[in-house]
């Protein structure tokens, strides 16, 4: 990824390029140490690994069993940052969730006791089985990475990346995720049952215990802070930015959808094609790129019209007929 341009703290082009070429080595590091434990998911850990460089938050719809706390796990031990785990039920409240403020009688003062949403990594798991209330206690923190308590705002860490999850057979007892979270959510994706020789390498590695404890850290928090900084300089062609302009208008005039594409799902798709160049190791994006991130972009974001629910239509397909309608430029 070469950059051209100096960073706010004035370091010179060189020492970009310099970073650069780190960046890269460490990226590849993260991809081996995170496949060394999810096997067989090289394109789940590529998505991952684009949410994280793009700021974003991760949405996992699947069965239980297939990965998806190894992933959350995984990332976080390669990082060196903390991992927290929240197991979202009908009966947790928001303050479960971000935190309270606690009063202490021998000190006459209210003591701030963080939820696990100040953490690198928050799993969020089984998120629609906590009510809405619950649920969009994580909005301003996934949106503006800070925590508003008693009036009083608070910055969470850096990276901050929200990987929820959701059983999309098991329905009693949980509550559809609001448009408006769903939004907020940079790629949706499932993990899948591994391939046969993958779902080996399982039975023979994880049999004799935690692989996650074995892992040893790649990069530091800090250092991913930064990678996340350079990939917003990565170049975009304004007729690339017309292109994904085009495909979210495209969403909002399809006949199966009654809601297209947000504003906010244009600037996801860009921030997302980005982070995929650069984990490519280029510096400019692609129409490829584009294209290949449409889909878990911005299916989850759409909602489809009542005929086409009876119909065979899923968000899905809508996307891919969006993209093979709408004419790719050249760059």
């Amino acid at each position: 990824m070469t950059q051209t341009t100096t960073t706010p703290g004035g370091a010179d082009d060189g020492a970009l390029r310099a970073e650069a070429a780190n960046f890269a080595s460490t990226l590849d590091d993260l991809r081996a140490n995170i496949a060394s434990v999810l096997m067989g998911k090289d394109d789940v850990i590529e998505l991952t690994l684009v949410t994280l460089l793009a700021g974003g938050h991760l949405l996992i719809e699947d069965v239980p069993g297939v990965g998806k706390t190894l992933l959350a796990r995984a990332l976080g031990a390669s990082i060196d940052g903390e991992v927290r785990r929240l197991q979202f039920t009908p009966d947790l409240l928001p303050t479960d969730v971000t935190g309270v403020s606690v009063y202490s009688p021998a000190e006459g003062t209210f003591t701030f006791r963080p939820g696990p949403v100040f953490a690198n990594v928050v799993l969020a798991d089984e998120i629609n089985r906590a009510g809405p209330k619950t649920q969009s206690a994580l909005l301003e923190a996934m949106e503006e990475q800070t925590v508003t308590i008693d009036g009083v705002t608070r910055e969470l860490a850096s990276p901050f990346m929200v990987i929820a999850t959701q059983n999309p057979i098991e329905l009693d007892g949980t509550y559809p995720l609001p448009e408006a979270q769903r939004d907020r959510f940079l790629v949706r994706t499932a993990l899948g049952y591994p391939a046969r020789d993958a779902e080996l390498g399982v039975l023979r590695n994880h049999a004799a215990g935690d692989l996650v404890r074995g892992l040893t850290p790649v990069t530091t928090a800090a250092t991913v802070a930064r990678m996340i900084r350079a990939v917003t300089r990565v170049r975009v062609a304004e007729s690339l930015e017309n292109y994904v302009l085009d495909l979210v208008a495209a969403t909002r005039a399809h006949d199966s959808l009654a809601l297209g594409a947000s504003p906010r799902a244009g600037l996801a798709l860009v921030r997302a094609g980005r982070a995929l160049a650069a984990l490519r190791g280029r510096d400019h994006v692609l129409p490829d790129d584009v294209k290949e991130l449409a889909e878990p972009v911005l299916s989850h974001r759409l909602q489809l019209t009542a005929r086409a629910r009876v119909g065979e239509a899923t968000p899905q397909s809508v996307v891919a007929d969006v993209v093979s309608s709408t004419a790719t430029p050249v760059t």
